[in-house]
Protein backbone atom coordinates (compact mmCIF):
# COMPACT_ATOMS: atom_id res chain seq x y z
CA UNK A 1 0.00 0.00 0.00
CA UNK A 2 1.49 3.34 -1.07
CA UNK A 3 -1.58 5.54 -0.59
CA UNK A 4 -4.22 5.39 2.11
CA UNK A 5 -7.80 5.42 0.77
CA UNK A 6 -10.05 6.92 3.46
CA UNK A 7 -13.83 6.68 3.65
CA UNK A 8 -15.91 9.16 5.64
CA UNK A 9 -18.87 8.21 7.81
CA UNK A 10 -21.25 11.16 7.58
CA UNK A 11 -21.11 14.58 5.95
CA UNK A 12 -20.34 16.39 9.20
CA UNK A 13 -19.37 20.07 9.23
CA UNK A 14 -15.91 19.23 10.54
CA UNK A 15 -14.96 16.98 7.59
CA UNK A 16 -13.60 19.66 5.21
CA UNK A 17 -11.33 21.18 7.86
CA UNK A 18 -10.34 17.94 9.58
CA UNK A 19 -9.81 15.72 6.54
CA UNK A 20 -10.53 17.06 3.05
CA UNK A 21 -8.23 20.09 3.11
CA UNK A 22 -5.43 18.27 5.01
CA UNK A 23 -5.56 15.46 2.43
CA UNK A 24 -4.65 18.00 -0.24
CA UNK A 25 -1.38 18.55 1.68
CA UNK A 26 -0.68 14.88 2.46
CA UNK A 27 -0.03 13.05 -0.83
CA UNK A 28 -0.19 9.60 0.79
CA UNK A 29 -3.83 10.12 1.82
CA UNK A 30 -6.89 10.37 -0.40
CA UNK A 31 -10.51 10.89 0.64
CA UNK A 32 -11.99 8.20 -1.59
CA UNK A 33 -15.59 7.67 -0.44
CA UNK A 34 -18.37 9.02 1.73
CA UNK A 35 -21.66 7.77 3.14
CA UNK A 36 -24.34 9.68 5.05
CA UNK A 37 -27.80 9.03 6.43
CA UNK A 38 -29.10 11.12 3.53
CA UNK A 39 -27.52 9.82 0.30
CA UNK A 40 -28.45 13.02 -1.52
CA UNK A 41 -26.58 15.08 1.02
CA UNK A 42 -23.60 12.75 0.68
CA UNK A 43 -23.76 13.20 -3.09
CA UNK A 44 -23.75 16.98 -2.83
CA UNK A 45 -20.86 16.85 -0.37
CA UNK A 46 -18.87 14.52 -2.64
CA UNK A 47 -19.44 16.73 -5.67
CA UNK A 48 -18.33 19.83 -3.79
CA UNK A 49 -15.17 18.25 -2.38
CA UNK A 50 -14.13 15.97 -5.22
CA UNK A 51 -14.84 12.63 -3.50
CA UNK A 52 -15.12 9.90 -6.13
CA UNK A 53 -17.48 7.39 -4.50
CA UNK A 54 -20.77 7.83 -2.64
CA UNK A 55 -22.24 4.87 -0.76
CA UNK A 56 -25.90 4.55 0.18
CA UNK A 57 -25.18 3.78 3.84
CA UNK A 58 -22.37 3.44 6.37
CA UNK A 59 -22.13 -0.34 6.17
CA UNK A 60 -21.78 -0.24 2.39
CA UNK A 61 -18.79 2.05 2.81
CA UNK A 62 -17.24 -0.32 5.35
CA UNK A 63 -17.77 -3.23 2.95
CA UNK A 64 -15.97 -1.41 0.13
CA UNK A 65 -12.70 -3.35 -0.52
CA UNK A 66 -11.08 -0.21 -1.98
CA UNK A 67 -11.26 1.59 1.37
CA UNK A 68 -8.32 1.13 3.75
CA UNK A 69 -9.35 3.41 6.62
CA UNK A 70 -12.35 5.26 7.99
CA UNK A 71 -12.78 8.73 9.46
CA UNK A 72 -15.56 8.69 12.08
CA UNK A 73 -16.97 12.17 12.87
CA UNK A 74 -20.43 10.88 13.84
CA UNK A 75 -22.20 12.08 17.02
CA UNK A 76 -20.46 10.90 20.19
CA UNK A 77 -23.06 8.23 20.94
CA UNK A 78 -22.29 6.52 17.61
CA UNK A 79 -18.49 6.51 17.88
CA UNK A 80 -18.16 3.12 19.56
CA UNK A 81 -20.73 1.34 17.39
CA UNK A 82 -19.29 2.41 14.05
CA UNK A 83 -15.66 2.22 15.08
CA UNK A 84 -16.25 -1.38 16.16
CA UNK A 85 -17.99 -2.12 12.86
CA UNK A 86 -15.09 -0.54 10.96
CA UNK A 87 -12.60 -2.69 12.87
CA UNK A 88 -14.69 -5.78 12.13
CA UNK A 89 -14.52 -4.81 8.46
CA UNK A 90 -10.72 -4.63 8.66
CA UNK A 91 -10.46 -0.83 8.45
CA UNK A 92 -8.10 1.44 10.32
CA UNK A 93 -9.97 4.26 12.11
CA UNK A 94 -9.42 7.92 12.85
CA UNK A 95 -12.20 8.63 15.36
CA UNK A 96 -13.24 12.06 16.53
CA UNK A 97 -13.05 12.86 20.20
CA UNK A 98 -14.42 12.01 22.65
CA UNK A 99 -13.53 8.47 21.67
CA UNK A 100 -16.75 6.87 22.94
CA UNK A 101 -19.62 7.61 25.32
CA UNK A 102 -17.90 6.06 28.36
CA UNK A 103 -14.89 4.05 29.50
CA UNK A 104 -16.53 0.64 29.11
CA UNK A 105 -17.13 1.34 25.44
CA UNK A 106 -13.59 2.67 25.04
CA UNK A 107 -12.17 -0.53 26.53
CA UNK A 108 -14.22 -2.63 24.10
CA UNK A 109 -12.94 -0.63 21.14
CA UNK A 110 -9.32 -0.70 22.34
CA UNK A 111 -9.45 -4.47 22.81
CA UNK A 112 -10.96 -4.97 19.36
CA UNK A 113 -8.31 -2.75 17.75
CA UNK A 114 -5.50 -4.63 19.49
CA UNK A 115 -6.90 -8.03 18.51
CA UNK A 116 -7.25 -6.95 14.88
CA UNK A 117 -3.84 -5.28 14.72
CA UNK A 118 -5.35 -2.09 13.29
CA UNK A 119 -4.49 1.56 13.87
CA UNK A 120 -7.28 3.25 15.80
CA UNK A 121 -6.46 6.86 16.65
CA UNK A 122 -8.43 9.44 18.64
CA UNK A 123 -8.50 12.74 16.78
CA UNK A 124 -6.85 15.11 19.26
CA UNK A 125 -5.27 17.04 16.42
CA UNK A 126 -3.46 19.59 18.63
CA UNK A 127 -1.24 16.81 20.03
CA UNK A 128 0.52 16.49 16.68
CA UNK A 129 1.49 20.17 16.40
CA UNK A 130 5.04 21.11 17.55
CA UNK A 131 3.55 23.37 20.24
CA UNK A 132 2.33 20.37 22.24
CA UNK A 133 5.79 18.82 22.20
CA UNK A 134 7.35 22.15 23.19
CA UNK A 135 4.99 22.50 26.16
CA UNK A 136 5.98 19.06 27.43
CA UNK A 137 9.67 19.80 26.75
CA UNK A 138 9.56 22.89 28.97
CA UNK A 139 7.89 20.97 31.80
CA UNK A 140 10.39 18.11 31.51
CA UNK A 141 13.40 20.43 31.35
CA UNK A 142 13.20 21.32 35.05
CA UNK A 143 13.11 25.01 34.23
CA UNK A 144 9.90 25.40 36.21
CA UNK A 145 11.21 23.35 39.13
CA UNK A 146 8.90 20.84 40.77
CA UNK A 147 5.44 21.13 39.26
CA UNK A 148 2.84 22.10 41.85
CA UNK A 149 -0.27 22.57 39.71
CA UNK A 150 -1.58 22.34 36.16
CA UNK A 151 -4.70 24.21 35.06
CA UNK A 152 -6.34 23.77 31.66
CA UNK A 153 -9.36 25.72 30.42
CA UNK A 154 -11.41 24.95 27.33
CA UNK A 155 -14.32 27.38 27.28
CA UNK A 156 -16.21 28.71 24.27
CA UNK A 157 -19.74 30.04 23.66
CA UNK A 158 -22.29 27.71 22.07
CA UNK A 159 -25.71 29.28 22.66
CA UNK A 160 -27.37 27.08 20.01
CA UNK A 161 -29.13 24.83 22.50
CA UNK A 162 -30.59 22.65 19.75
CA UNK A 163 -27.06 21.58 18.81
CA UNK A 164 -26.33 17.85 19.25
CA UNK A 165 -23.73 18.78 21.87
CA UNK A 166 -26.63 19.55 24.21
CA UNK A 167 -28.27 16.15 23.60
CA UNK A 168 -27.86 13.47 26.26
CA UNK A 169 -28.93 10.59 23.95
CA UNK A 170 -26.21 11.67 21.49
CA UNK A 171 -23.52 11.82 24.19
CA UNK A 172 -23.44 15.58 24.65
CA UNK A 173 -22.22 17.80 27.46
CA UNK A 174 -19.46 20.33 28.06
CA UNK A 175 -17.19 17.73 29.64
CA UNK A 176 -17.55 15.48 26.60
CA UNK A 177 -17.00 18.23 24.07
CA UNK A 178 -14.64 20.79 25.62
CA UNK A 179 -13.59 18.87 28.70
CA UNK A 180 -12.08 15.97 26.78
CA UNK A 181 -9.54 18.43 25.33
CA UNK A 182 -8.77 19.81 28.77
CA UNK A 183 -8.31 16.36 30.31
CA UNK A 184 -6.13 15.17 27.46
CA UNK A 185 -3.87 18.21 27.81
CA UNK A 186 -3.78 17.87 31.59
CA UNK A 187 -2.64 14.26 31.23
CA UNK A 188 -0.06 15.19 28.59
CA UNK A 189 1.60 17.67 30.94
CA UNK A 190 1.16 15.80 34.22
CA UNK A 191 2.96 12.79 35.66
CA UNK A 192 0.80 9.67 35.65
CA UNK A 193 -2.97 9.29 35.81
CA UNK A 194 -4.67 11.74 38.19
CA UNK A 195 -7.52 11.01 40.57
CA UNK A 196 -10.68 13.10 40.63
CA UNK A 197 -11.16 14.94 43.93
CA UNK A 198 -14.07 17.31 43.27
CA UNK A 199 -16.34 18.20 40.37
CA UNK A 200 -19.16 20.66 39.86
CA UNK A 201 -21.48 21.07 36.89
CA UNK A 202 -23.68 23.87 35.66
CA UNK A 203 -26.66 22.29 33.98
CA UNK A 204 -28.76 22.75 30.89
CA UNK A 205 -31.56 20.39 31.81
CA UNK A 206 -31.24 17.37 34.08
CA UNK A 207 -28.47 15.48 32.29
CA UNK A 208 -26.48 18.01 30.25
CA UNK A 209 -23.61 19.98 31.70
CA UNK A 210 -23.20 23.32 29.95
CA UNK A 211 -20.11 23.84 32.12
CA UNK A 212 -17.93 21.64 34.31
CA UNK A 213 -15.04 22.23 36.69
CA UNK A 214 -13.02 19.44 38.24
CA UNK A 215 -10.09 19.24 40.64
CA UNK A 216 -7.68 16.32 40.37
CA UNK A 217 -4.53 15.04 42.07
CA UNK A 218 -1.58 13.39 40.31
CA UNK A 219 0.39 10.53 41.91
CA UNK A 220 3.31 12.90 42.63
CA UNK A 221 1.02 15.16 44.68
CA UNK A 222 0.67 17.95 42.14
CA UNK A 223 -2.79 19.39 41.60
CA UNK A 224 -4.78 19.46 38.40
CA UNK A 225 -7.79 21.54 37.48
CA UNK A 226 -9.93 21.68 34.37
CA UNK A 227 -12.60 24.19 33.40
CA UNK A 228 -14.82 23.35 30.46
CA UNK A 229 -17.85 25.17 29.18
CA UNK A 230 -20.14 25.64 26.21
CA UNK A 231 -22.21 28.31 27.95
CA UNK A 232 -21.16 30.05 31.17
CA UNK A 233 -19.82 33.29 32.61
CA UNK A 234 -16.37 32.37 31.26
CA UNK A 235 -17.19 32.98 27.62
CA UNK A 236 -13.87 32.26 25.93
CA UNK A 237 -10.79 30.76 27.55
CA UNK A 238 -8.52 28.23 25.84
CA UNK A 239 -5.43 28.17 28.00
CA UNK A 240 -2.87 26.22 30.01
CA UNK A 241 -1.03 27.26 33.17
CA UNK A 242 1.69 25.12 34.75
CA UNK A 243 3.00 26.40 38.07
CA UNK A 244 6.25 25.06 39.49
CA UNK A 245 8.22 26.06 42.56
CA UNK A 246 10.74 27.80 40.29
CA UNK A 247 8.59 29.24 37.52
CA UNK A 248 5.43 29.33 35.48
CA UNK A 249 4.41 28.34 31.95
CA UNK A 250 1.36 29.91 30.29
CA UNK A 251 -0.04 29.01 26.88
CA UNK A 252 -2.92 30.70 25.12
CA UNK A 253 -4.80 28.71 22.46
CA UNK A 254 -3.08 25.33 22.66
CA UNK A 255 -5.86 23.79 20.53
CA UNK A 256 -5.43 25.79 17.30
CA UNK A 257 -1.90 27.20 17.49
CA UNK A 258 -1.66 27.50 13.69
CA UNK A 259 -4.16 30.37 13.92
CA UNK A 260 -2.59 32.15 16.88
CA UNK A 261 -0.96 31.21 20.15
CA UNK A 262 1.14 32.72 22.89
CA UNK A 263 3.61 30.80 25.06
CA UNK A 264 5.30 32.53 27.97
CA UNK A 265 7.73 31.35 30.64
CA UNK A 266 8.48 33.24 33.82
CA UNK A 267 11.20 32.29 36.32
CA UNK A 268 13.43 34.25 38.69
CA UNK A 269 16.07 34.35 35.95
CA UNK A 270 14.04 34.97 32.81
CA UNK A 271 10.80 36.14 31.28
CA UNK A 272 10.31 35.17 27.66
CA UNK A 273 7.75 34.56 24.97
CA UNK A 274 7.99 31.92 22.29
CA UNK A 275 6.24 31.28 18.99
CA UNK A 276 6.20 27.68 17.81
CA UNK A 277 5.60 27.77 14.09
CA UNK A 278 3.98 24.98 12.16
CA UNK A 279 1.31 23.82 9.77
CA UNK A 280 -2.38 23.35 10.47
CA UNK A 281 -2.95 20.92 13.35
CA UNK A 282 -5.19 18.71 11.21
CA UNK A 283 -2.45 18.37 8.59
CA UNK A 284 -0.07 17.06 11.23
CA UNK A 285 -2.75 14.68 12.49
CA UNK A 286 -3.52 13.22 9.06
CA UNK A 287 0.18 12.85 8.30
CA UNK A 288 0.66 10.98 11.60
CA UNK A 289 -2.34 8.71 10.95
CA UNK A 290 -1.11 7.91 7.45
CA UNK A 291 2.41 7.25 8.71
CA UNK A 292 1.08 4.95 11.43
CA UNK A 293 -0.92 2.87 8.95
CA UNK A 294 1.65 2.75 6.13
CA UNK A 295 4.87 2.49 8.14
CA UNK A 296 3.98 1.74 11.75
CA UNK A 297 4.71 5.29 12.89
CA UNK A 298 3.94 6.46 16.45
CA UNK A 299 0.40 7.17 17.62
CA UNK A 300 0.23 9.74 20.42
CA UNK A 301 -3.53 9.43 20.87
CA UNK A 302 -4.11 5.69 20.81
CA UNK A 303 -7.20 3.71 21.73
CA UNK A 304 -5.50 2.65 24.97
CA UNK A 305 -4.81 6.29 25.83
CA UNK A 306 -8.47 7.09 25.14
CA UNK A 307 -9.56 4.49 27.70
CA UNK A 308 -7.80 6.48 30.43
CA UNK A 309 -9.35 9.79 29.38
CA UNK A 310 -12.83 8.27 29.17
CA UNK A 311 -12.34 6.78 32.64
CA UNK A 312 -11.65 10.26 34.00
CA UNK A 313 -14.70 11.65 32.21
CA UNK A 314 -16.86 8.93 33.78
CA UNK A 315 -15.45 9.65 37.23
CA UNK A 316 -15.99 13.40 36.92
CA UNK A 317 -19.62 12.81 36.00
CA UNK A 318 -20.01 10.49 38.98
CA UNK A 319 -18.43 12.95 41.41
CA UNK A 320 -20.60 15.75 39.99
CA UNK A 321 -23.68 13.59 40.66
CA UNK A 322 -24.56 13.07 37.01
CA UNK A 323 -25.36 10.06 34.83
CA UNK A 324 -22.62 8.71 32.62
CA UNK A 325 -23.05 9.17 28.91
CA UNK A 326 -24.40 6.04 27.25
CA UNK A 327 -25.91 4.81 30.52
Amino acid sequence: MTQLAIGVLGAARIVPMALVRPAARVPEAVVAAIAARDPQRAGRFAAKHGIATVHDNYQALLDDPQIDAVYNPLPNALHAEWTLKAIAAGKHVLCEKPFTSNAAQAREVADAAAAAGLVVMEAFHYRYHPLAARMREIVDSGELGTVRSIEVAMCFPLPSFGDIRYSYPLGGGALMDAGCYALNCLRMLGDGTPQVRRAQAKLRGADIDRAMTAELRFPDGSAGRITASMWSGKVLDISVRVLGDAGELKVLNFVAPHLYHRLSVRTAAVRRHERVRGEHTYTYQLRAFTDAVLRGGPVLTSAEDAVVTMGLIDEIYRVAGMRLRGA
